[in-house]
């Protein structure tokens, strides 16, 4: 067995086949069909519970897990150009199972005559980084990467495991290359000749070919954190040129240096806690006080929302009494794509968690604001626009419309939005933050996967940077541009920030209440029985309206992939998308939505209300009627 220097953690032993041992057709096929297959990844139970921290997965995951590495290998030979085989970087979270998982994937690439670079532990942006910067290197470059194949199951408990797929742009798979890897990889499996064609597979790779990979895990982590280093300050400076970067990173050194900030970083054990978040930021000036930093020690549960805040929230209250600079805090799942926010409150003198549709509101007008005065400042008018997906608040729309850009929505799931947003910069606009509101998931480009230091920087950003000559600061343009101008004062806060927000009450999808368990496979169906049902209640429901929104219209609108369109039929043609009711006012403006999806990761049934004002209880009472109309629908499907 090789140990893993820096951790101790048991990568592999080059001589032990993880498929010595066969599963029998009948077992593969029982494990193989409780596997979640969508774009935004692959997923099971690859540990013997959900909760499981042991090491060791059974022979029918590890027959899984070969076929899939086959399946994206044979992607990679079909898509070949040059002589050269393809270039594979291949990376796990801190769940246990990752490294039996990565194993006989390894093994199945190394067959397959793929090359591999192994960094072991790495973060879901640290991979995607490596895979982007090492893409763009000449083709006989030694270093030169062509894939990514990351072993994560994201935010699911720590028994769970999958895989990411993705090629040289640095983001997962185009929503079209996933669903024909989904195809490819349930064609034929699961047969006696086929888990035989696997077993082959994983016996054929050379032993010392194996050992030789393993060994060079440290030196491919020292390349991926590089080149990881190297992207954040790119999306940070928004400038791929060094000049402008520095440019821009020196004006938030010199802001945040002169104001004082201090971070709190709770990792829980996560795959962040061997990433560069303690270097990035103390090389921005930030004080950053790291907890929970153990890989594989989860303090609590992976899910970043709700009580899973709280450890961080609690240590940024005494942060914060013992340095008044500790403002924020941040708590990523395993796979450290997602970076939930805390933050001070000084008016009320609490730590507080920000809400995920208010993390992405605030992203996208620190960095909507900033590429404005850049543009003010060079006298230009650029086309901005922000891709966001189908259950976003509809805050988004107010805010971007305030400061001259367009929104775009998809269907959820991150390679929708991310498709989106390329298909727009293509046509001409400039596409800054995307993402998914829903789950305060930004991503800012040039990245293609969200990331908690990139939403980190632009709130340093929003906070820090004032007025520069006549470009003004972030907080004060948002405030000219929506006739809020009066309110600015030069020592605002982040509470400050969001009560100058347009104001939606909205469900929050980490609510018991926002995800329905439903019978019917069939959603389509659901989705027709649900527009009879709404049709009928209608009317009532918009008369108990009337008095707080005013007489509201309605329109059906459907998402699929990277589009949201309206529907000209029945509501069932939305199919396995997004289904949302618009309701709009007499003035023609939104008023607010509900919206409905299958989930395409978990087995849960999402629903969502967002309506405009303060008014907590017009969401309840909208929710309320949403989810009665699904649950009877769902009854008669």
């Amino acid at each position: 067995m090789m140990m893993h220097p820096a951790t101790g953690f048991a990568i592999g032993d080059p001589y032990v086949d993880p498929l010595a041992t066969r599963p029998t057709p009948e077992l593969a096929r029982a494990f193989f069909d409780t596997l979640i297959l969508s774009a935004s990844g692959w997923r099971g139970v690859f540990g013997s519970s959900d909760d499981d921290l042991g090491e060791a997965i059974a022979p029918a995951a590890a027959y899984a897990a070969a076929r899939m590495a086959d399946t994206f290998a044979g992607f990679l030979l079909r898509s070949r150009t040059g002589a050269k085989p393809p270039v594979v970087a291949l990376g796990v979270d801190t769940r246990p199972t990752g490294p039996a998982i990565a194993d006989a994937m390894a093994r199945v690439f190394l067959a397959r005559g793929l090359s591999v670079r192994y960094a072991f532990i790495c973060a879901a942006p640290e991979i995607m980084a490596w895979a982007r910067r090492a893409g763009a290197l000449p083709e006989d470059h030694p270093e030169r990467l062509d894939a990514f194949c990351y072993v994560s199951a994201s935010h699911n408990p720590p028994g769970h495991n999958g895989v990411k797929f993705g090629l040289s742009d640095g983001g997962v798979l185009p929503g079209p290359d996933a669903k024909a890897l989904i195809a490819t990889l349930r064609d034929g499996a699961c047969a006696a000749d086929d888990i035989a064609a696997m077993a082959a597979l994983t016996a054929a790779a050379e032993p010392r070919a194996v050992a030789a990979l393993y060994s060079g895990c440290a030196a491919a982590k020292r390349r991926a954190v590089s080149d990881y280093t190297l992207f954040a300050r790119e999306v940070a400076g928004a400038s791929p040129e060094l000049p402008e970067q520095e440019r821009e990173l020196d004006a938030l050194e010199a802001a945040i240096a002169a104001g004082g900030a201090g971070v709190v970083a709770e990792m829980n054990g996560s795959a962040r806690s061997l990433s560069i978040d303690g270097d990035y930021l103390s090389s921005l000036g930030v004080a950053t006080l790291r907890l929970n930093d153990e890989p594989r020690r989860f303090a609590h549960r992976i899910v970043p929302e709700g009580e899973s805040l709280e450890p961080c929230r609690l240590a940024l209250a005494e942060a914060r009494r013992a340095d008044p600079r500790f403002s924020l805090g941040y708590v990523p799942d395993c796979d450290g794509d997602r970076g939930n926010i805390v933050y001070w409150d000084e008016a009320e003198g609490e730590a507080k968690a920000l809400e995920a549709q208010d993390t992405f509101a605030l992203a996208a007008l620190a960095e909507l604001s900033r590429s404005a005065a850049r543009a003010f400042a060079v006298g230009e008018t650029p086309r901005l626009a922000v891709a966001c997906n189908d259950a976003t608040s509809l805050r988004v729309e107010a805010l971007a419309s305030a400061l001259g850009a367009r929104v775009f929505r998809a269907e959820t799931g991150e390679a929708n939005v991310v498709g989106l947003a390329r298909a727009l910069r293509e046509s001409g606009y400039e596409v800054r933050i995307l993402g998914e509101g829903s789950n305060g998931g930004v991503i800012t480009h040039p990245a293609s996967v969200r990331d908690p230091l990139n939403t980190m920087t632009a709130l340093l950003k929003l906070l820090y940077l004032r007025d520069d000559g006549d470009a003004p600061g972030p907080f004060r343009l948002w405030l000219d541009r929506s006739g809020q101008g009066d309110a600015y004062r030069d020592d605002f806060g982040l509470a400050d920030v969001l009560a100058s927000l347009p104001r939606f009450a909205t469900t929050s999808v980490f609510e018991d209440r926002a995800a329905l368990r439903v019978r019917s496979r069939d959603h389509a169906a659901l989705k027709n029985a649900y527009e009879a049902i709404f049709r009928r209640r209608w009317p009532t429901i918009a008369k108990e309206l009337e008095p707080r929104l005013g007489p509201l219209s309605w329109k059906a609108l459907a998402s699929s992939g990277q589009s949201e369109r309206e529907l000209s039929g029945r509501f069932g043609d939305s199919g396995s998308g997004g289904l949302k009711l618009l309701l709009s006012g007499a003035d023609g403006h939104a008023a607010g939505f509900l919206w409905m999806r299958g989930s395409g990761t978990e087995p849960v049934f999402r629903v969502m209300a967002d309506v405009r004002g303060a008014d907590a209880s017009l969401e309840s009472l909208l929710l309320g009627y949403h989810t009665e109309m699904v649950i009877e629908a769902d009854s008669i499907a």
